[in-house]
C-alpha cells in the first residue's frame, strides 16, 4: 500500500528551496566574514625588543677585523672560488646535486611545505556527497501508519557545503605558524649547503695537504738516506764507528715511520670528499688523490661585519623563524577559548523510488554549528601557558644562536690570525735550522766536527719541516673553518628548493 502522506504532499519546483538555501547562506556569510575581519587573538609577531640580535654591539666591526689578514669587504656568494681551484669548484657543485644530507632537507622542507598547504585547506569550504540507493520494507508504525508497507525501491541522497568561520583566527595563526615552519625549514636546508660546501673544502683540503706533508717527510728520508750513505763511507775508512752507523739507521727509521699516518690521513679525506659528493669511498683515490698543494688565498680574507653575519647565517634565520611559529602558536591555543562556529548549507532526497521521482522527497539546510566547552576552560589555559612557555624557550635558541654565530666567528678570525703568525715564525726556523743542517753536514764531511752534532742538526732540520707542514695545513683549514663561521654559500641558484618571502 503506498504511503498517502508522501505522495499526496502538494509537489514544490526544486530550484525554489536551493535558491532560498543559498540566499540565507550568502547572508550569514556576509555576517560572519564582518565580524572575523578584527577578531585574531593572540599576539602579532615581531622579534622582541629584548632580543640580543635588537643590540648595538651585535652588529659592530669583530674584533680583528683591523688586522692585515682580513678586509672589510663582504663575503662573495661563492666563497670558495676565491682559491681559484676548479677542482674544488667542481666538487662543491658535485656536493650540492648529489650529497645525501642535503637530500634529506630538501625532502624535509618538501614535507613541511606539504603542511603548510594542509593548514591553509581549513579555511575552504568542505563538500560532501552521499548516496545510498536499496531495496527494502519502511516500517509503517514509524509513519503512524496501521497497515504495512509494500516492499520497494528506497533512496537516501544528500550534498552538503560546510565552512568553517575564523572567526577568532585559530586558523589563521596555524596558516601563520606553518608558514614560519616552512621559512625554518628552508633555512635548515640553506644551512645544511653552507655545511655541505665546508666540509667537501675541508676534506679537499686535508687531502692535498696530507700530500704535501708526505713530500716534506719523503724529502727529510731522502736526506737521511744520503747523510747514512756517507757515514757509511766514513765508516769504511775508519773515520766513523759502528755507533754512528746505528744512530743513524735509527733516525732513517723514525723518519719513516712518520708516513704511515699521513697515507691514513690522506686516505681517510679522500673517504669523507667521495661520500659527501655521493661517490663510494674509493672513487676519487685515482684522481683528486694525487693533488700536491693544499689551496691558499692570494688575497685577505673578506669578513663584513657583525650586522653582515647577523643577515647572512642560516641558522640565525631558522631559529627567528621558530620564534615566530611559536608566537603563531600561543594564538592557536588561546583561540580555543572561544566557540568553533561552522556554517553549513545541506540538500538531498529522501524516500521511496530513485531520486527525482517524488519531488516531496526533497529536503534541505542551512545554519550555523556552534561548540564551545564551557565552563571547563582549564585545559586550553594549559595549553596557552604551553605555547607561552614554548616561546619564551624559541626566544633563548635565537639569543644563543647569535651568541654562537658572534663567538663562532671571533674565535675562528683568532685561531686563523695567530696560526698566520706561528706560520710565519715557524718558516724562520725552518730557514735556519736548513741552513745549519747544510753547515754540519760539510763540515762532517771534511772532519771539522762530530757525528752527533751533525745528527742532530738533522733531527733539528727534520722536525722544523715536519711542524711547517703540519701548521700550513692547519692554516688551510683554520680558512675553511672561517668560511664556515661567516655563513655564506646558502644562496640558491635557479631550481633549488626557496622558501615563501615574508
Amino acid at each position: 500500500m503506498p504511503n498517502s502522506h508522501i505522495q499526496n504532499r502538494p509537489a514544490a519546483p526544486l530550484e525554489e528551496p536551493a535558491g532560498r538555501t543559498l540566499g540565507a547562506l550568502a547572508v550569514a556569510l556576509a555576517v560572519t566574514l564582518t565580524v572575523t575581519a578584527c577578531s585574531t587573538v593572540g599576539p602579532n609577531y615581531k622579534v622582541p625588543s629584548q632580543a640580543i640580535i635588537e643590540r648595538p654591539a651585535a652588529a659592530a666591526p669583530f674584533t680583528l677585523a683591523a688586522e692585515k689578514p682580513f678586509s672589510g669587504a663582504q663575503l662573495p656568494t661563492y666563497w670558495w672560488r676565491l682559491y681559484d681551484d676548479p677542482t674544488l669548484d667542481k666538487l662543491i657543485d658535485k656536493a650540492f646535486a648529489a650529497n645525501t644530507d642535503l637530500r634529506i632537507a630538501a625532502a624535509n622542507l618538501t614535507r613541511v611545505a606539504a603542511v603548510l598547504d594542509e593548514a591553509h585547506t581549513a579555511a575552504e569550504p568542505t563538500v560532501a556527497v552521499s548516496a545510498a540507493p536499496g531495496y527494502g520494507r519502511t516500517s509503517a508504525a514509524s509513519l503512524a501508519q496501521k497497515s504495512a508497507l509494500p516492499d520497494g525501491v528506497r533512496h537516501d541522497v544528500a550534498a552538503g557545503v560546510s565552512y568553517q568561520v575564523d572567526l577568532f583566527g585559530k586558523i589563521a595563526r596555524a596558516v601563520e605558524a606553518a608558514g614560519a615552519d616552512k621559512q625554518a625549514a628552508q633555512a635548515a636546508y640553506d644551512l645544511t649547503r653552507v655545511v655541505v660546501a665546508a666540509n667537501v673544502a675541508r676534506a679537499y683540503v686535508q687531502t692535498c695537504s696530507a700530500n704535501e706533508q708526505l713530500q716534506v717527510a719523503s724529502h727529510s728520508i731522502a736526506l737521511q738516506q744520503q747523510f747514512l750513505q756517507l757515514t757509511t763511507q766514513l765508516n769504511k775508512s775508519g773515520r766513523a764507528t759502528d755507533l754512528d752507523l746505528s744512530r743513524g739507521r735509527s733516525q732513517l727509521e723514525r723518519l719513516r715511520a712518520a708516513l704511515p699516518p699521513l697515507q691514513a690521513q690522506q686516505r681517510g679525506a679522500l673517504y669523507r670528499l667521495a661520500v659527501l659528493t655521493g661517490e663510494v669511498p674509493g672513487a676519487l683515490i685515482n684522481s683528486i688523490g694525487q693533488c700536491k698543494k693544499a689551496p691558499q688565498l692570494s688575497q685577505p680574507v673578506p669578513i663584513g661585519d657583525g650586522a653582515a653575519l647577523l643577515r647572512r647565517r642560516p641558522d640565525i634565520r631558522q631559529a627567528e623563524r621558530e620564534l615566530a611559529a611559536s608566537s603563531a602558536r600561543i594564538g592557536v591555543a588561546t583561540a580555543e577559548l572561544y566557540p568553533s562556529i561552522s556554517l553549513g548549507l545541506s540538500a538531498g532526497s529522501t524516500g521511496p523510488g530513485l531520486p527525482l521521482t517524488d519531488t516531496n522527497a526533497f529536503h534541505w539546510g542551512v545554519g550555523p554549528l556552534i561548540s564551545w566547552t564551557l565552563p571547563n576552560t582549564g585545559s586550553a589555559h594549559s595549553r596557552i601557558a604551553q605555547a607561552e612557555a614554548g616561546n619564551q624557550a624559541a626566544l633563548a635558541r635565537f639569543d644563543a644562536s647569535v651568541l654562537n654565530a658572534l663567538r663562532e666567528t671571533e674565535n675562528a678570525l683568532l685561531v686563523y690570525a695567530r696560526e698566520l703568525d706561528r706560520n710565519a715564525l715557524l718558516k724562520a726556523a725552518r730557514e735556519q735550522s736548513a741552513l745549519a743542517a747544510q753547515q754540519a753536514r760539510k763540515l762532517y764531511r771534511y772532519g771539522r766536527t762530530d757525528f752527533l752534532t751533525t745528527l742532530d742538526a738533522d733531527r733539528v732540520l727534520a722536525a722544523d719541516e715536519t711542524v711547517l707542514a703540519a701548521s700550513t695545513a692547519a692554516l688551510s683549514e683554520d680558512q675553511v673553518s672561517l668560511f664556515l663561521a661567516l655563513g655564506g654559500g646558502w644562496e640558491q641558484p635557479a631550481g633549488a628548493p626557496v622558501a615563501e618571502k615574508k
